[in-house]
C-alpha cells in the first residue's frame, strides 16, 4: 500500500470518527432529551407527559406514578418540583388574548376554534407558589417559521389545547391525602440516654409505739406449797428427842 493510498485511509477513518461522534454529541445533547432527563430525575419516575418550548429551553411535566409535576429552564439545567394538587389550571393565549382556560374549581372554558395563523402560541400553567406563581411556555413565535421541521402556529394550538385537556383532568382528580414524610426527612430530636425512673421515696411514718402491757398480779402459789410459820412441823417433839 502506497503512502498516498494509508493517508487517504486514515483521513477517511478520521472523517467517520468525527461524524460518530458529533451526531451522537446532537443526540445526546438534544434539547427536548436534556429536558425529559431533567424532569425524569426530579419527578422520580418517567413523565406521562411532557411539553417543551423549542428554541426557549424551557419544559413541563408530570407523572402519575409519583404525584408531581415539574416545569424546567435552560434545558433543564435548573427545575421546580410541585405536587399534582398545586396545579391550580392552565391558560391558552393567542396574540395576547386568552382563548382557553381552565381553572381548579371552575367551569372549563374549552377552545371554540383554532385558527391557522398566530404570531404568538403561549401556554401559561398557574401553580399555588407564591414567588412562581405562574410558568408560559412560548409555543410559536414569528421567528420559529425558520425552522426546519413541520412545527406550525396550528400545530402548537394544537398542543396546548391537548395540555389543557390534561390539566383539566388533573384539577378535577380528587384530592389524595398527604403521605407522612418519611422518617429520614423529619428533624431528629437529640438523642437523650435513657435512665431508668427515680422511685419517690416514701414517706416515713413515725414508728409504731409499742403498747405496754397491763401490769398483771402474781398468781397465787399452791396450797399444797404454801407453809405457814405458824403450822407445826410434821414431827412429833417430845422432850427434845426425835421419835
Amino acid at each position: 500500500m502506497t503512502d498516498m493510498a494509508r493517508l487517504l485511509l486514515m483521513l477517511g477513518l478520521a472523517g467517520t470518527a468525527v461524524t460518530f461522534l458529533g451526531s451522537a454529541m446532537l443526540w445526546l445533547f438534544n434539547e427536548p432529551r436534556q429536558i425529559r432527563r431533567a424532569l425524569r430525575r426530579v419527578l422520580q419516575s418517567e413523565p406521562e407527559a411532557m411539553i417543551v418550548a423549542q428554541g426557549r429551553g424551557r419544559g413541563a411535566g408530570f407523572s402519575l406514578a409519583s404525584g408531581l409535576a415539574a416545569v424546567a429552564w435552560d434545558k433543564g439545567a435548573w427545575c421546580l418540583v410541585y405536587r399534582l394538587d398545586e396545579v391550580l389550571g392552565a391558560e391558552l393565549i393567542i396574540d395576547g388574548e386568552v382563548i382557553a382556560r381552565v381553572y381548579r374549581g371552575e367551569p372549563r372554558r374549552a377552545l371554540d376554534k383554532t385558527p391557522s395563523t398566530a404570531g404568538q402560541v403561549t401556554l401559561r400553567l398557574l401553580l399555588a407558589d407564591a414567588a412562581w406563581p405562574d410558568f408560559e411556555l412560548e409555543l410559536w413565535l414569528l421567528e420559529d417559521e425558520n425552522r426546519r421541521d413541520d412545527w406550525s402556529p396550528r400545530a402548537a394550538i394544537q398542543e396546548g389545547n391537548r395540555w389543557m385537556a390534561r390539566v383539566d383532568a388533573i384539577v378535577r382528580r380528587p384530592a389524595a391525602p398527604r403521605a407522612q414524610a418519611p422518617l429520614h426527612l423529619q428533624p431528629q430530636a437529640p438523642a437523650v440516654a435513657a435512665q431508668p425512673p427515680v422511685a419517690a421515696a416514701p414517706a416515713r411514718r413515725p414508728a409504731p409505739v409499742a403498747e405496754r402491757e397491763p401490769e398483771r398480779e402474781p398468781a397465787p402459789e399452791p396450797i399444797a406449797e404454801r407453809l405457814d410459820d405458824d403450822d407445826d412441823p410434821p414431827w412429833d417433839v417430845d422432850d427434845g428427842r426425835l421419835l
